[in-house]
């Protein structure tokens, strides 16, 4: 076992019980809301502590890009970091988590080397059957995802993956591609929840560990999306052969440009099968 399979077991095992006592008293949780009108709760907070912490006993000199971490200028640490960064979200969908009838967030985790998405961290705490957890995790070299420990299902080619994962925030006007895209038989899911979660559906198929079952995705596409929200889902979805690229076709700008923005940002990202991604190109204009 990696040290970063090690740091996995260590933060499945500290994160779950943390969840359990905030979701216990949600109801009393003071909330706020961010510039970006995002929201931020002391469950954000803390958990991203216990992460860094988590990160930084293994890797004492660790350059980290977290959500919460505040940042207004230049990260200079990751112009000098040399490709390895880790990129952590506390609890992405932070507003399905102030709901105590909700299930769609998680604590996110992924590894850079060499600029890209190399291992990944998904902990869902309540997603499963009768709220139980769903961890996924992921090394892109070895092409090995698991889910709850095991080898992942992907999604088929047929059935519940003729969904498409096409959310915009909230105010954002309708795209041209979704009316093309229903016209060619797609579901599609416009509404937020956790945008790693969808990307999560793109690469493994969870439908037989939910109820109701949360249908697979063909395709995950977000405009301006902050990358401790796309990062873990990149590296899911190159672990299983997944095709992911901007609006245009392009790779996406992963480096130290972009990497050490106050506020890391893609444009676009587009993920899916190569096939979907190759139809939604064309179908958007590009």
């Amino acid at each position: 076992m990696t040290d970063v399979d090690e740091l996995w077991v260590y933060l499945n095992a500290l994160l779950l019980p943390a969840f359990t006592r905030y979701r216990e008293r949600i109801a009393d949780l003071p909330i706020e809301v961010k510039a970006d009108k995002t929201l931020l709760t002391e469950a954000d907070v803390e958990v991203q502590r216990s992460i860094l912490d988590a990160i930084r006993a293994i890797e004492p000199s660790a350059v980290v890009i977290a959500e919460e971490d505040e940042r207004t200028s230049v990260r200079t640490e990751v112009l000098a970091a040399q490709g390895r960064v880790w990129v952590v979200d506390p609890i992405d969908g932070t507003a399905e988590f102030v709901r105590g009838n909700r299930t769609e967030f998680c604590s996110v985790v992924c590894l850079l080397e060499d600029w890209q998405p190399s291992a990944a961290f998904v902990l869902a705490p309540e997603l499963g059957r009768d709220r139980t957890p769903v961890l996924v995790t992921a090394d892109v070299t070895s092409a090995r995802i698991s889910v709850n420990g095991v080898p992942a299902t992907k999604p088929t080619a047929s059935g519940n993956a003729q969904w498409l994962s096409l959310t915009r925030s909230e105010g954002s006007p309708v795209r041209a591609v979704d009316p093309a895209a229903k016209a060619a038989g797609y579901q599609l899911k416009t509404r937020t929840t956790s945008q790693t979660l969808d990307m999560v559906r793109t690469a493994v198929d969870l439908t037989n560990l939910t109820d109701p079952a949360l249908p697979a995705f063909s395709l995950f596409s977000r405009r301006e999306q902050k990358l401790w929200d796309g990062a873990a889902g990149l590296a899911l979805g190159r672990a299983c052969g997944l095709r992911d690229c901007d609006e245009t076709g392009t790779e996406l700008p992963l480096g130290p440009e972009l990497l050490s923005a106050a506020t890391p940002v893609f444009s676009s990202t587009v993920m899916g099968q190569p096939k979907t991604v190759a139809w939604f190109l064309e179908a958007a204009g590009r």
